[in-house]
């Protein structure tokens, strides 16, 4: 969408000069820029225009970049993309090739630091300010928190450490949201806060006018002339009082005006200050903020009605996941569930729509690490917790996974979902780790479905297995049928699945990366090469023997999995080839080790060599036609 005036601005200078009705102006094309554009292309609605008048307001008042801006959650900066010179690039948000949906310090010197998980900007801030500090340099640092992120533990790690400066602002958005709505104790206190200082401030109003207009009308006059010190009579923010930091607010982080204002007053104050705002997740789009929890992230959509532009033909995987473990729960009394606040992005929301279940499922905020630990406890206590959480956000919980978990062989399930390549979120959410951080650890099971069914009887064999932790990943995807079983099967654990009997070379598939072995084999037929064809269904254990047994009648083995190549399934076979003596040749086929950048998961896959004509390509470059 072409709009005059945002067109025109390159940088947060050009709007410096900016009227007040000309930035409220500002915000509604940037507003609908971001709405035309997610509607397009998809991506993270609600977040992105609740966070709009921030945006402006923090860039009107402060000089970025030299003065530090680093926003938590990165899908609420939008607006800021916009106003830092990628409007005319925003069209490419999220596309492959195209500029990140989240900062990213290559993009952009005014993305002073890459964020796609959540509550890490206070620490990264504190580490900003200290370093002035020590150069002794007098530029501004801003952490803007929220979307849920003041969950996070790590967040309270920072408040703690906050004091190795004198000078640090830090803004919480406060939507009482995250992706869902945000839970626990402090989410419970951010509202308190919000009904005390409304309150106070009418308590205060209503006792100014019960006293004589010459006495009462001088004194509200003489506070309205210092807006500080009025925030300050009527301050509830004791906990971040006793922390050494000086809370103002709440304000409406919708009103241009009182944002300005209030960042100009704080703007040179050698102080930690936390200011907090009230704004709207989705604001400016109806159907948003009726549902915000909807509207997080969309997929391409009709703005008119909200209409899916493509539906999905068919279920996704995660939504059979959540039926699965529905199933099972009703079941299974023991059976817990827990998650990070993805209750819906994990597909643990339809258990908690349960009213007998609705007790069994726990969503702990972005807390990965208490929850790994709490569900070790839950193990403790003879019940079986299934984690699920997604691929690359479990990475912040390995040394719980570690010390609480495997260590002690408790029974706990975890669920990874977006396992692999997961599109346009790019790197920072591409589960590419996670078959190599788990491998490493003892006396776990790491399972990987080549389809929903095989999926639904992992989850079965997952929640019966009680001699250790046990973790299943499964890639962001639909299924391939809408044919789905409804018996289980356990699995017997280590063995893999012979699909197709071949000769010379083996093609041994991870996961939903079987399919693409597939249509390897087809291309190979036409060379003349018939492959064996196996599905792993376990990274580990391994059925060593079995294996050793299937290599001696091949010379070639190639594995196929979306998964780093570094430590992952391939490495695992390496690991057996290297007993053997004479081995067949290994092809390891899967995620480069290096990030991954943003595209379609189709795009991404072709530019990896991870289709079946790629596969069939590595293993000719191999073994030339005839020598297979």
């Amino acid at each position: 969408m072409t709009t005059s005036k945002l067109a025109n601005i390159s940088s947060p200078k050009d709007i410096k000069g900016l009227s007040l009705k000309e930035l409220e102006a500002l915000a509604e094309e940037i507003r609908a820029t971001i709405l035309q554009q997610v509607s397009k292309h998809g991506g993270h609605l609600s977040s992105s225009l609740g966070t709009v008048e921030l945006a402006l307001a923090l860039h009107y008042v402060y000089d970025t970049p030299n003065d530090i801006l680093i926003w938590d959650v990165g899908h609420q900066a939008y607006a800021h993309k916009l106003l830092t010179g990628r409007y005319e690039k925003f069209s490419t948000m999220r596309q492959y090739k195209g500029i990140s949906g989240y900062p990213k310090m290559s993009e952009s010197p005014y993305d002073a630091f890459g964020v796609g998980h959540a509550s890490t900007s206070i620490s990264a801030a504190l580490g900003y300010a200290v370093g002035r500090d020590i150069a002794q340099k007098d530029n501004q640092v801003i952490a803007v928190i929220g979307d849920g992120s003041m969950t996070g533990g790590m967040v309270f790690e920072a408040l703690n450490n906050s004091r190795q400066t004198k000078n640090l602002t830090i803004i919480l958005n406060d939507n009482k949201m995250s992706i869902s709505p945000s839970v626990g104790a402090f989410s419970k206190y951010l509202s308190k806060l919000s009904v005390k200082h409304n309150r106070s401030l009418e308590e205060l109003v209503k006792f100014l006018r019960s006293i004589p207009e010459h006495v009462g009308g001088k004194l509200k006059e003489l506070m309205e002339g210092s807006k500080l010190a009025f925030e300050n009579i009527s301050n509830p923010g004791q906990f971040f009082r006793d922390l050494s930091v000086r809370y103002l607010g709440p304000f409406d982080g919708h009103n241009l005006q009182e944002l300005i204002e209030t960042l100009k007053d704080i703007k040179d104050m050698q102080d930690v200050c936390l200011i907090h705002i009230l704004t709207q997740k989705g604001k400016g789009y109806k159907l948003a903020t009726t549902n915000p929890t909807k509207w997080h992230g969309a997929d391409p959509f009709h703005i008119e009605d909200g209409s899916v532009i493509l539906e999905k033909p068919r279920q996704t995987l995660t939504s059979v996941f959540g039926k699965t473990l529905l199933t099972l729960a009703r079941q299974d009394k023991k059976i817990v569930g827990i998650t990070a606040a993805m209750p819906d992005g994990c597909g643990l929301s339809i258990l908690k729509d349960e009213p007998e279940l609705a007790n069994r499922i726990f969503d702990v905020g972005i807390a990965e690490e208490h929850a790994v630990t709490f569900a070790a406890g839950l193990a403790c206590a003879g019940f079986t917790p299934v984690v699920a959480i997604y691929s690359s956000f479990l990475q912040r919980a390995y040394d719980q996974i570690v010390h609480d978990v495997a260590l002690q062989k408790l029974p706990v399930v975890f669920i990874l979902d977006r396992a692999g390549l997961v599109g346009s979120d790019g790197p920072t959410h591409h589960g590419a780790l996670d078959l190599s951080y788990l491998r490493t650890i003892p006396d776990i099971v790491i399972m990987a479905p080549s389809d929903e069914n095989e999926m639904r009887d992992m989850i079965y064999t997952a929640t019966q297995h009680k001699e250790g932790p046990i973790a299943l990943r499964y890639p962001r995807a639909i299924t391939y049928t809408n044919d789905i079983r409804t018996e289980f099967s356990a699995l017997p654990i280590g063995k893999f699945r012979m699909v197709r009997k071949g000769k010379k070379v083996l093609l041994i598939g991870v996961g939903f990366l079987l399919a693409k072995c597939l249509d390897a084999a087809g291309v190979l037929a036409q060379k003349g090469v018939e492959p064996t064809i196996i599905d792993a269904r376990f990274i580990k254990p391994l059925d060593i023997e079995a294996y050793k047994e299937l290599f001696k009648s091949h010379s070639i083995v190639a594995t196929v999995e979306d998964n780093s190549i570094t430590g992952g399934f391939g490495s695992a076979i390496a690991e057996i080839l290297a007993e053997m003596q004479n081995p067949p040749r290994l092809i390891r086929i899967g995620l480069p080790d290096s990030f991954v950048g943003q595209g379609e998961i189709d795009e991404l896959r072709e530019e990896l060599g991870l289709t079946g004509q790629g596969i069939a390509d590595r293993i000719l470059s191999k073994a030339p036609t005839g020598s297979a």
